[in-house]
């Protein structure tokens, strides 16, 4: 926690040692359940309104942000955001006691975590009130208290314990998306685009993973320049 404080003061300080005129100010927004992964569970039926609307309320970030102007049309956008988002997924178990079985098991996972994007933008239109913007730029990610649960085992008897909760400490991934900003709000729209952090294998089984939870998502947020 040390290190995100630091990343964070200094990002900020990088911010207030520009020459340039800059603006900092504060974000929130939603995390969608939606990632491309399961766009096509969208399309057979198996993901529906239902599901996100399971999840909607628990899925949320907020943070700072700075934008430090590079040029009349380009500029640099570090931020430090906490996320959270509980999703739930059914795996399927080979059951090691019945060779060709499986075992199904719901997994509820927490997570947790601490963004650091650092985005380069540039306007797609510039007017005095409104302007339009895309964005893009690495995103490191830490983990700030994730966690994995197992419950509802069906098709035989399975004892979860057998299941290892590996949850990476951080990693890196990538972030694009487009802006509209209208006087001193800023709404984004967005993609995270990072390798999955929450691995579960066997601890019975040689193989490294039978299964990940995906990390990418699609992101709302509205910001407010303060200054």
């Amino acid at each position: 926690m040390k290190k995100l404080v630091f990343t964070a003061v200094l990002l900020l300080s990088l911010s207030f040692s520009s020459q340039a005129q800059f603006h900092l100010g504060v974000m929130a927004g939603y995390n969608s359940s939606l990632t491309l992964s399961n766009i096509g569970d969208v399309a057979n039926g198996s993901y529906n309104m239902t599901n996100v609307g399971n999840e909607i309320w628990n899925d949320f970030h907020a943070g700072v942000f700075a934008r430090i102007p590079l040029g009349k049309m380009i500029y640099l956008q570090p931020e430090v955001l906490y996320s959270i988002q509980k999703k739930n997924f059914k795996l399927g178990i080979p059951d090691l006691l019945s060779a060709g079985k499986s075992i199904t098991v719901d997994r509820f996972a927490n997570f947790s975590t601490v963004d650091v994007p650092i985005l380069v933008g540039a306007k797609l239109l510039d007017l005095k009130i409104v302007n339009l913007r895309a964005f893009a730029g690495p995103m490191l990610r830490f983990d700030a208290g994730s966690s994995l649960s197992f419950q509802n085992v069906t098709g035989g008897t399975f004892d979860t314990s057998t299941l290892k909760n590996e949850v990476q400490k951080a990693n890196l991934g990538l972030e694009a998306g487009l802006g509209i900003d209208v006087l001193m709000f800023a709404l984004d729209f967005r993609y995270n685009l990072i390798s999955d952090m929450y691995k579960n294998p066997l601890s019975s089984l040689t193989t490294s993973s039978f299964s990940t939870i995906p990390a990418n998502t699609f992101v709302i947020s509205l910001g407010w320049k303060l200054f």
